[in-house]
């Protein structure tokens, strides 16, 4: 029996459509697939990487905190989760992106650790609260301490300025100062050669203010040439955060009432003619001069 191949030329052709068409639909599901395999895989890197800089974020909200966190333990405490953020980022880092349950594990690890970051912002926050309100507080103890000082301070200044007017108030005063010289018979005289004595007279004021009692009085003249005249180098008295020298002094008994007093000076060194001054002290102040001139 012969095979009539024009007859079986149309099959031979459908058969054929039909393997090539088989053919194509394959191809494109194939490069379907592989396509959604490609779309797929980049996904899974986008992925990786997002949860990459998810960590990282963490990883530097924890670095910043070193610098506003003043507790120690708190510091302490933040380093360690620190250290456990790095350590999940490196394990992330050599995961694969298509290690799925690797990925997902340490997705569900950052859930956790930003649980925890939650809890010490939270933590940080309410320090930061108390902190500031310490530093109000504390501002406000200081304004008063200041306050304080300041009220002190007007109230020491206004206690020395009514001592120092109590003082001023009780202060002695010299007047009817006179200073002359006289010889042997007690006769006043304008010549050094005529003359052996200086007599020094004066009247401390009345003073009711003035604190009765024994008074020092300092008595210093001085020559022409600057000099004040002492029987003794040694014979010095305070005045003004200084020693002095004096010529005489006389203690007296003050009571408040005007009281006359006088010193006398033997002249027995060799004096110049010309100006001489006198100057008298008590309680440490200078309360009356005079000045007079001699002749040789």
């Amino acid at each position: 029996m012969k095979v009539n191949l024009k007859e079986r030329t149309p099959q031979l052709i459908a058969v054929i459509a039909v393997l090539v068409l088989t053919l194509v639909v394959s191809i494109l599901f194939i490069f379907h697939k592989n396509s959604q395999i490609n779309d797929m895989q980049q996904q899974f890197s986008i992925d990786k990487q997002e949860l990459e800089d998810e960590y990282e974020s963490i990883s530097m909200q924890y670095e910043g905190f070193k610098f506003s966190v003043q507790n120690d333990s708190l510091l302490y405490k933040l380093e360690n989760e620190q250290a456990k953020v790095q350590r999940l980022m490196e394990e992330l880092r050599v995961t694969k992106a298509t290690d799925q349950a690797e990925i997902r594990r340490l997705k569900d690890e950052l859930g956790t650790l930003r649980k925890v970051l939650k809890s010490y912002i939270q933590q940080i926050d309410s320090l930061n609260r108390l902190n500031e309100q310490l530093k109000a507080e504390n501002k406000q103890i200081t304004r008063q301490y200041q306050e304080t000082n300041r009220t002190l301070n007007q109230v020491a200044q206004e206690k020395q300025q009514l001592t120092e007017k109590v003082s001023l108030a009780a202060k002695l005063d010299a007047t009817n100062i006179s200073v002359k010289a006289v010889n042997e018979r007690g006769r006043e005289q304008k010549r050094l050669s005529r003359s052996t004595q200086f007599v020094v007279s004066f009247v401390i004021s009345k003073n009711i203010t003035a604190e009765p009692g024994e008074r020092t009085i300092f008595v210093r003249i001085m020559a022409p040439d600057g000099n004040v005249l002492s029987k003794n180098a040694a014979n010095v008295f305070s005045y003004e955060n200084s020693n002095i020298q004096y010529s005489m002094k006389r203690t007296v008994e003050y009571g408040g009432e005007e009281t006359p007093v006088s010193l006398y000076w033997d002249i027995e060194e060799f004096l110049k003619a010309g100006n001489y001054k006198t100057d008298i002290f008590a309680d440490g102040n200078h309360i009356g001069s005079f000045s007079f001139s001699m002749q040789e």
